[in-house]
């Protein structure tokens, strides 16, 4: 059973969300846009196979395995559909809900993400997994922190940084790997036009993992999506960006 936290609406009829966490993260990655769009909407935020509180399974993983995992969920909890949400890793599994489960989903949010992380994926991937065996989450932390944020932002919120290092040491590099082997495998190119769902396409103008052409080839595949670039962001914009995450979330359930 995966580790989540499901946060009713006080109000009847409110829309519904799901928040994907990214690669080697947790639900955390969400809380400070769950701040703002408490009250607004019922919200679940929850870990992944393998990341934070939940079990940490044994590979291989897919995208589609964590999309049926999240259908699971909404059994669980009762839900027949919602918007879907997804940073980075979250939002490979988003788009895998998506093509899998078209009419769970109300509304997608793809954020700091790409359909196709390129013919090379496999083999980059393969040794993003090799040095975490190798060196161990500590040793590959100082790559990560700056292509999450931007310099500016690093300098301001150092309480940040440790929070999500904290997090991202934490990880079993064997999780890490088989969720390494997710990204690398990991192709919606051929979905991407039958979504017909409202869809809100965002991205840091300096993100380097996932960069913005990634995201103009998903807004251009997709019809009836939007596209929003974040000024001197990068890579884990819910987290340097959450007001702007969430006016985008709230913009897109408005949608909906």
């Amino acid at each position: 059973m995966l580790s989540i936290t499901h946060r009713p609406s006080p109000e009847a009829g409110a829309p519904r969300l799901a928040l994907i966490h990214s690669l080697a993260l947790d639900r955390s990655v969400w809380d400070g846009v769950v701040r703002r769009l408490e009250g607004e909407a019922e919200i679940l935020t929850y870990d992944c196979r393998g990341h934070g509180q939940s079990p940490r399974t044994e590979g291989p993983y897919s995208a589609q395995q964590f999309a049926r995992d999240l259908a699971a969920i909404f059994d669980d909890i009762g839900w027949d559909a919602a918007a879907i949400a997804g940073c980075s890793m979250g939002g490979n599994v988003a788009q895998a809900f998506a093509a899998e489960f078209p009419q769970r989903t109300t509304a997608l949010g793809l954020i700091d993400t790409t359909a196709w992380y390129g013919a090379d994926a496999p083999e980059k991937f393969k040794e993003r997994a090799d040095a975490a065996r190798k060196k161990g989450m500590r040793g590959m932390i100082d790559f990560q922190l700056t292509r999450w944020f931007s310099d500016d932002f690093r300098a301001a919120h150092p309480d940040v940084l440790q929070r999500t290092m904290d997090v991202f040491v934490a990880t079993d590099p064997d999780c890490y790997a088989a969720s390494c082997g997710l990204l690398g495998s990991a192709d919606s190119r051929a979905a991407l036009p039958s979504f017909r769902m409202p869809v809100a396409i965002v991205v840091g103008e300096e993100d380097y993992a996932t960069p913005v052409a990634m995201a103009q080839q998903l807004h251009a595949a997709i019809a009836q999506s939007t596209l929003t670039i974040l000024p001197r962001a990068r890579h884990l914009t819910p987290i340097e960006c959450p007001d702007r995450i969430a006016s985008e979330l709230r913009g897109l359930l408005a949608r909906r």
